[in-house]
């Protein structure tokens, strides 16, 4: 057996490459502790829209004068823009695999 490192959560062999999970027995039920997929989207998305809420308070707060660092306002708005171009990325992954099933013939 390889000796692994946890990453975020995730037990990775020491050769790089990530642990295969065993497949959940499909049953036709969410299983009990998960989330229904729209659920995790929402919540992904509501995530984001706090972090675009947060850089511009701190934006704000820092043209206003009040108690706002410099370095906390850029932290801020990369945070923002980082999450908002993941999301951008993971929707145009989304996409293309939706284009690339519906250009499958049977």
């Amino acid at each position: 057996m390889q000796p692994t490192a946890a990453i975020a959560g995730l037990a990775v062999p020491a050769m790089g490459v990530p642990a295969m999970a065993a497949p959940a027995a499909s049953s036709g039920s969410v299983a009990a502790g998960a989330a229904p997929f729209g659920d995790l989207l929402k919540n992904a998305v509501t995530g984001i829209d706090g972090l675009e809420q947060q850089a511009s308070a701190a934006v704000e707060g820092l043209m206003q004068g009040t108690s706002v660092d410099v370095h906390d306002a850029l932290i801020a708005t990369q945070k923002a823009d980082m999450s908002f171009e993941l999301a951008l990325a993971v929707r145009n992954k989304a996409v293309a695999a939706y284009q690339q099933v519906m250009g499958m013939q049977f």
